[in-house]
């Protein structure tokens, strides 16, 4: 059995947003996924049960419902994006530790998220992280293609000049770090503290013995802590 990569030739650091930038009992993301819900028994007129079956399929087939109504049903992204993303985010807090903890891991910070700029920017804002990251590749970036199309990673490579070899990924969902691993990046998977309820599919939580995740923590600010020397 291979050892797990390291992180001592890492100069490019690059975070899931959802689920990983904040931590998963917050269920910030189970309040997008009643709106998405909403959105798709609207548009489809079917009941909120039948929309609820769709919605489900539709991420697991095509990496996010948006690209499954997108496809089968002529949905425009931009009255999608708008609609899911209009939540509340005062569940988030502010969090200086992790702040401090990826300000001093050395070389770029990068978001590669499924999500909008909005919806980061919102997030980043309440978080109090914006000023942490030297861009944003969200799901326009990528043309609409999610994660864990392998096309949406070579786009994102392409478009901030990252050498994979020389990254990090980080991510709540082990299936989206089957190509970054593949491409030679450092990998790590955040999961639960099971201190609090999460509100996630089985299949979501699954991965954490997979050969394409290097590493798993519960705690991303005490990972990303223990990377790099006290200043």
């Amino acid at each position: 059995m291979s050892q797990p990569r390291t992180f001592a030739h890492v100069d490019t650091w690059v975070f899931d947003l959802d689920n990983t930038l904040y931590p998963h009992h917050v269920n910030l993301w189970q309040q997008v996924d009643v709106r998405i819900t909403e959105f798709v028994s609207s548009w489809l007129q079917v009941t909120p049960v039948e929309a609820r079956r769709l919605q489900k399929e539709y991420y697991q087939r095509f990496g996010t419902t948006m690209r499954g109504m997108m496809t089968l049903h002529g949905v425009s992204a931009n009255d999608y994006l708008a609609y899911v993303h209009k939540i509340d985010h005062s569940p988030l807090e502010p969090n200086p530790a992790l702040g401090e903890a990826i300000a001093r891991l050395s070389g770029r910070k990068l978001i590669l998220t499924n999500g909008s700029v909005d919806h980061v920017d919102a997030v980043l804002a309440r978080l109090g992280l914006a000023t942490h990251f030297d861009g944003v590749f969200d799901i326009i970036a990528a043309q609409f293609e999610p994660k864990p199309a392998a096309q949406t990673y070579q786009k994102f490579l392409a478009d901030h000049a990252v050498d994979p070899t020389r990254a990090a990924m980080f991510e709540d969902l082990a299936r989206n770090l089957t190509v970054p691993h593949q491409l030679g990046m450092t990998t790590v998977l955040v999961v639960p503290d099971g201190t609090k309820e999460v509100v996630r599919e089985d299949w979501e939580l699954e991965g954490r013995d997979a050969a394409h995740v290097d590493h798993v923590t519960d705690d991303l600010t005490g990972f990303l802590a223990g990377l790099s020397p006290p200043r």
